[in-house]
């Protein structure tokens, strides 16, 4: 017996999803100025 196909998502709201894929793959960094790294 062959298993049902998943359902189909279609995008409605295009700009909104490239935003969103946007955000998900950006690295913020936030650097504390009152950390100081002295060396050993």
């Amino acid at each position: 017996m062959s298993r049902p196909l998943p359902p189909s998502y279609k995008t409605r709201n295009w700009p909104a999803y490239n935003e969103a894929l946007k955000q998900r793959a950006s690295l913020t960094i936030w650097f504390d100025p009152d950390m100081v790294w002295v060396p050993p």
